[in-house]
């Protein structure tokens, strides 16, 4: 019996969950894990009850402006931010908690993860944001890249 390791299985979930986005440009999927258990999840996709990107077409694109510059710019939140705000929402401290996430996180959502206590951050590809890298890493917040799911 071929049974995936614990990486393996929350980076297929991230995976999974990034299918939800509404984001035109990249699908990105997070979810807060703590035990062994799952915590919260989020993609990135526009607030409740707004238009998405899929509908309005992406701002961003509009603008030309390049990955990782100008994230107020964009309708949506991102996965990590709204795994964080998922688990606000139900009560759930994410407090020493580990984050799974398709990519590495943006200043925007490092700033975040950095305040909610987040020790460790486990992420399938890079990101062109070398900000986050430095703040991350002087916070003492753990990063770990990790394969895709097979």
């Amino acid at each position: 019996m071929d049974r995936p390791s614990w990486h393996e299985y929350f980076a297929g979930i991230t995976e999974l969950v990034a299918q939800r986005s509404t984001c035109m440009r990249r699908k990105v999927g997070a979810i807060l894990v703590k035990n062994k258990r799952i915590l919260a999840t989020g993609y990135n996709g526009a607030p409740s009850g707004v238009r998405h990107c899929i509908e309005t077409g992406c701002l961003r694109d509009k603008l030309n402006i390049p990955s990782g510059q100008r994230h107020e710019l964009c309708r949506g939140l991102h996965g990590e931010q709204n795994a964080i705000i998922q688990a606000a929402s139900h009560g759930v401290s994410v407090e020493d908690s580990d984050l799974y996430c398709t990519n590495l996180p943006c200043i925007i959502c490092s700033k975040m993860i950095i305040n909610a206590g987040i020790r460790n951050v486990y992420y399938i590809e890079g990101y062109a944001d070398e900000l986050s890298l430095e703040m991350l890493e002087e916070a003492g917040v753990t990063l770990t890249k990790i394969e895709a799911s097979k």
